[in-house]
């Protein structure tokens, strides 16, 4: 009997993210001050949904990362859409900063787990925890420099988020191998 061939994930989960941390981010750089409500349908379908989609997916195929860290995000994204809807009611600037921080905790660590695999996970959470960490102390301190020094590192988190996941897309598509660059330790 032959496996059937199973659709990698992770370009899904990698594009989920980006796409929403890109829109959320143009709002937290302050290139854009109105309408930031669209973030929250992105944040509840394709930046949440998605990504523990693709966690669960990564899960069943035995990569432990990619469900840590896709199901880790997915829920990020469903905590901002139901914390900015008011579901849990009144949130400080400081609550909202303590969690971008232990956020950035994570991501700090789940880089370090980057360094044998390629450039562009290293890239991508590299970016994502400075990203946190600026956003979080920003948050905290109510510095609004600090607040848009992350929403432009979060615009570049994305780039390299979606060049990651869609150079795997378009690499199958030619049956190539994906120009990810080796990772620090590989």
């Amino acid at each position: 009997m032959t496996e059937e061939k199973r659709a990698n994930p992770a370009p899904l989960g990698l594009s989920g993210f980006a796409l929403t941390t890109l829109v959320l981010s143009t709002y937290n750089a302050g290139l854009l001050t109105s309408g930031s409500g669209v973030v929250l349908g992105l944040a509840a379908f394709y930046g949440g949904l998605a990504q523990l989609l693709a966690g669960i997916l990564e899960w069943k195929g035995g990569n432990t990362f990619g469900y840590v860290a896709f199901f880790t995000y997915g829920a990020f994204w469903e905590w901002y859409f139901l914390t900015a809807l008011g579901i849990f009611g009144n949130i400080t600037a400081q609550g909202v900063g303590l969690v971008l921080i232990a956020f950035g905790i994570f991501t700090l660590i789940m880089w370090f787990a980057t360094f044998k695999t390629n450039l562009g996970l290293f890239t991508t959470f590299l970016l994502l925890w400075i990203t946190f960490f600026l956003l979080g102390i920003g948050s905290l301190t109510c510095n609004t420099l600090l607040v848009h020094a992350g929403g432009y590192t979060g615009i570049l988190t994305a780039i390299a988020a979606w060049y990651t996941g869609l150079v795997q897309v378009v690499a199958e598509s030619l049956n190539k191998k994906a120009p990810l660059g080796r990772a620090p330790l590989s």
